[in-house]
């Protein structure tokens, strides 16, 4: 713990002086001025914190997105700027305290040592910087993002592509690195291409539906360049990504926060994409939950896996995205609007979330017991889940300290998989109270094992096999027990994973999690994911030089090293979020 905090006094004083050093192209330090750098944390007194968390008063102007939803237009009072009261909680104030940050302090490769404090180049690291820069796309003399991956020992398929979701990561990391412009030709580029007409078949797609990829068509007779995009017609199982246009908004709102640069949001294109976005799911239907209900295949995991419905990595990055469109919005007629519609969606999707798909001992205790076929609006079994339905093995996993957001909700549907991103996601987003989030780290910890294993980490856990394989995948060869999206582990998680420990107060988690990928991962070529039930083996078809693979490892350690880069992709909690969890009342039980 010392070790951490000695690190984030170094890096405090050394944001806070006219002069910063920074690791130049080999590894060795040069002088850059970094007056340009706001961190403000004059009052943070680092001498009082000790091993065990201490309270803590941080005098602070607020940010650009700390607006809470009391100054939307609803009519409530603002409220004063909140005070960490712990270690814990004190990152929960990141949006405030680390940006806007204009350069990182980091440049290619990184020092292991980080902050300067020594001229050794980090191998891994340079290697990690070499294949990101070797994926870059060109889009007339620009680059506009990354592939997927570098792998030419298999037919390429679509991982020559540039997808919105993967492309993540390696912004964070151009981001944190002080190089924004790649990041802000990647956000215009892809509005672009939102602009066209969208059709599968005969049928057209809405307007604000985001691509789920693109590439550069080289045309060398005629000398041009053609973008060609993929809104889900080209896809296997023909599915559009409902998680693009989320990301969108989340990447730009990053980008705002790294830069400070507050004009690229401000434009009417960008301000008209997130609207679309918007429209597209905040729009009234037959829908009696706040959940959005999506098809399988429309996110990260892209293939037939069991999750249709109201999945738990759609719903986290959706209340994320919401919370991000309230700061990024103009307050003009249209932006008021919308601003009306997201803060009651919010304060709607927060509780059904926090009440409904939340499990630790308690409520898997509390649906053992549940009653079945009630009706009025006095029912505790409120989507009428049969007890009997319960796996067995959730009853071992399930620690007796932990909890976790379960996979799905629906009627007569609970999914009780553990799905790591939809997890970290709710933890930086602040959908995850400050005790969810502290038991989700707990779980994490518990079953390290199981969760974690030899490589950094399970997608979803447990798998699924034999006949309920055949059901629920249809046979699918690619994702067989503890392979690829069921039960498989991907190493692009451990940058959620470690932003998620800093946001709890937790590095050592992250520090254990990235000392197991530096062990194999630049060895065995950068795999997009591992097999086995404790990921020891590169999976059976996992293209090698996976991009955000790579990049996924370069935020981690840019994140562990220097923890102000947190602000760019975790957000505070906004106090008038916090209703009370639904409490399981005992009636069922007489």
């Amino acid at each position: 713990m010392w070790v951490y905090l000695e690190l984030a006094r170094m890096s405090t004083l050394s944001r806070l002086s006219n002069l910063s050093t920074d690791v130049s192209q080999n590894g060795c330090i040069k002088t850059v001025d970094s007056s340009s750098n706001v961190v403000e944390l004059e009052d943070f007194d680092f001498s009082k914190l000790s091993d065990r968390p201490q309270n803590l008063n941080l005098e602070r102007q607020r940010s650009f997105d700390e607006r809470s939803l009391t100054e939307m237009p609803m009519g409530l009072s603002p409220h004063p700027p909140s005070r960490a009261e712990n270690f814990n909680r004190a990152f929960d104030n990141l949006d405030s305290v680390f940006s806007p940050v204009k350069r990182s302090g980091y440049t290619t490769p990184l020092s292991q040592y980080g902050f300067g404090m020594s001229c050794e180049p980090n191998p891994m690291i340079a290697e990690a910087w070499e294949n990101l820069r070797r994926s870059l796309v060109y889009f007339r003399g620009q680059p506009v993002g990354t592939i997927a991956a570098f792998d030419n020992s298999d037919e390429k398929l679509n991982y020559d592509q540039v997808f919105v979701r993967d492309f993540v990561p390696s912004a964070l990391a151009f981001l944190m690195n002080g190089e924004p412009e790649i990041v802000k030709n990647f956000i215009l580029k892809t509005l672009r291409l939102q602009s066209w007409e969208k059709k599968i078949d005969r049928f057209q797609l809405g307007e604000g539906v985001m691509p789920a990829s693109f590439k550069v068509l080289h045309d060398p007779a005629r000398n041009t360049e053609t973008l060609i995009a993929d809104f889900g017609e080209s896809a296997i199982g023909r599915v559009a990504p409902v998680d693009s246009g989320f990301w969108w908004i989340i990447l730009l709102r990053a980008y705002t926060k790294s830069t400070g640069d507050t004009s690229l949001a401000e434009r009417p294109e960008c301000q008209r994409g997130m609207r679309l976005i918007l429209s597209l799911c905040l729009s009234e239907g037959f829908d009696t939950f706040p959940t959005l209900l999506c098809a399988d295949g429309c996110c990260m995991i892209d293939r037939r896996m069991g999750v249709y419905g109201y999945p738990i990595e759609i719903q986290t990055l959706f209340f994320m995205a919401l919370r991000c469109a309230m700061v990024l919005l103009k307050h003009d007629a249209q932006g008021k609007e919308f601003l009306e519609r997201i803060v009651k969606r919010l304060h709607a999707l927060s509780y059904h979330m926090r009440s409904y798909f939340w499990l630790d001992m308690k409520q898997l205790n509390d649906i053992y017991r549940f009653k079945t076929e009630e009706y009025s609006h006095t029912a505790v079994n409120k989507f009428n889940v049969m007890p009997d339905s319960l796996p067995e093995w959730i009853f071992d996993f399930m620690p007796m300290l932990g909890g976790y957001f379960i996979g799905n909700v629906g009627p007569s549907k609970m999914d009780f998989r553990w799905f790591c991103l939809g997890n970290c996601i709710a933890i930086l987003s602040s959908l995850a109270t400050h005790e969810q989030a502290t038991a989700i780290m707990d779980l994490i910890e518990s079953r390290w094992e199981e969760l974690v294993g030899d490589m950094p980490l399970k997608v979803c856990y447990p798998a699924i096999e034999s006949h309920e394989w055949r059901i629920v995948t249809g046979c699918d060869p690619k994702n067989t027990r503890w392979s690829y999206h069921n039960g498989g582990s991907w190493p692009v998680l451990l940058w959620l994973l470690t932003a998620a420990c800093i946001k709890t107060g937790r590095p050592q988690i992250a520090r254990r999690a990235i000392e197991l990928v530096e062990s194999r991962l630049s060895k065995d070529g950068w795999p997009e994911y591992y097999d086995g039930k404790h990921g020891r083996y590169i999976g059976k078809q996992a293209r090698k030089y996976q991009t955000w693979s790579i990049a996924g490892y370069l935020v981690a350690k840019m994140m562990i090293e220097d923890p102000s880069h947190l602000g760019m992709i975790a957000l505070e909690e906004d106090k008038h979020l916090k209703q009370p969890v639904l409490k399981r009342s005992a009636s069922w039980t007489t």
